[in-house]
């Protein structure tokens, strides 16, 4: 484990970071009174844990752009399934507390004029199958789409439109009212989570310290993936795939395996974040945040994982800061920071870094040799 760590300095450092103001927040929320000096806000809380949260989404994509080398379009419909289930739990928990004090079903179904559950419903009330739903879901369509997709061999831009297809087909799928998920609103109005109030500030913080540790489990589950046998053939896919194949590997299997594992990866992501932000709806499909999650990558530096890390928390407080003074003009700058990082950061904030502390250390070795000289 010593040594793993140690080959993987940055990663760590970068996890070390997130954990130090994880614990910082954590104390000023629960051993600090409104007022004082140390307070940490609930509002504080919910955003960290909504950074983190697209932290573990853009690792998994980094996974299977960084080293795979597929650009998936389409990343957040995983995330966004794994939040619907999410939400389907938290409202079976409502149960008589609606609006329209039905106990078996929504409100939404119930001003629909539903006459009883779907059947898809079922069951998701408990937890430990609203769990297991959650790894399911989307390693499931995962399975079912890159199983067709890698067998009939589509790659490059072609998958990464096909992938693009699939989660605008899903956001209009969960936009109408007859598949059962709330339609436009989607599910929002969650009461308690577990039995405990949705909206106290120990369930956030619970809720933040699950996040953390998910994105750790997540970021050294992929590291080892990465750093392992099987880490080494799928950067042979990427680099040259049909010489990989050639050799006699199946491909499409390993391509199939990292796909879906990502896939599982993005459905806890987004289950997390439903409870911390309180609503989860189709707006979540929409190809946009695909695309935004690949300028996080990108902007953090993609086949690094700990980039991703960077990427995502970086983007998003920006975009929090920034949307409240220039609402408008911003996705014009997140569209134009992508160019510029393409063009000229190829390897994104990690490599900006990278090529500065070279250029210093050169300096001084060209300091030293002139001393010498």
């Amino acid at each position: 484990m010593k040594d793993f760590i140690l080959n993987d300095k940055k990663g760590f450092s970068v996890l070390g970071f997130i954990w130090f103001f994880v614990l910082i927040f954590l104390i000023g929320n629960t051993c600090f009174e409104e007022g004082d000096a140390l307070f940490v806000g609930s509002n504080t809380i919910t955003l960290t844990g909504k950074y983190l949260c697209y932290a573990l989404l853009a690792v998994s994509l980094d996974l299977i752009w960084g080293y795979l080398g597929i650009l998936s379009l389409g990343h957040a419909a995983f995330f966004a399934l794994g939040g619907y289930v999410m939400g389907m739990y938290l409202m079976r928990q409502i149960g008589s507390r609606g609006v329209y004090g039905n106990p078996e079903l929504p409100d939404f179904m119930v001003f629909l004029n539903w006459q009883e559950l779907p059947w898809y419903w079922y069951g998701v009330g408990h937890f430990p199958i609203a769990l297991l739903l959650i790894l399911i879901v989307p390693a499931t369509l995962a399975f079912i789409f890159g199983y067709f997709a890698f067998k009939s061999r589509v790659g490059g831009v072609y998958l990464s439109i096909i992938t693009q297809s699939l989660t605008f087909a899903l956001a209009l799928a969960f936009y109408r009212n007859e598949t059962g998920f709330g339609g436009n609103n989607g599910l929002t109005d969650f009461k308690d989570i577990l039995g405990c109030s949705i909206t106290s500030d120990i369930t956030r913080d619970v809720l933040l310290l699950c996040t953390a540790i998910a994105l750790t489990v997540g970021y050294i589950l992929c590291r080892i993936i990465v750093t392992s046998r099987l880490g080494r053939v799928v950067v042979a896919i990427r680099d040259a795939e049909m010489r990989t194949r050639f050799i006699g590997y199946r491909v499409e299997y390993f391509k199939l395996a990292i796909f879906v594992f990502a896939a599982v990866l993005a459905g806890i992501a987004g289950a997390l974040y439903v409870p911390q932000v309180g609503i989860i709806n189709p707006g979540e499909f929409n190809p946009i945040n695909s695309i935004e999650l690949v300028i996080w990558v990108a902007v953090g530096g993609r086949a690094s994982l700990y980039g991703a890390i960077i990427g995502a928390i970086l983007v998003n407080y920006s975009k929090t800061m920034f949307t409240g003074i220039f609402p408008d003009e911003w996705l014009y700058a997140l569209g134009l920071l992508f160019v510029l990082v393409t063009l000229f950061l190829p390897k994104g904030v990690i490599g900006l870094i990278e090529i500065l502390k070279a250029r210093k250390t050169s300096n001084k070795n060209k300091e030293a040799a002139d001393v010498i000289s």
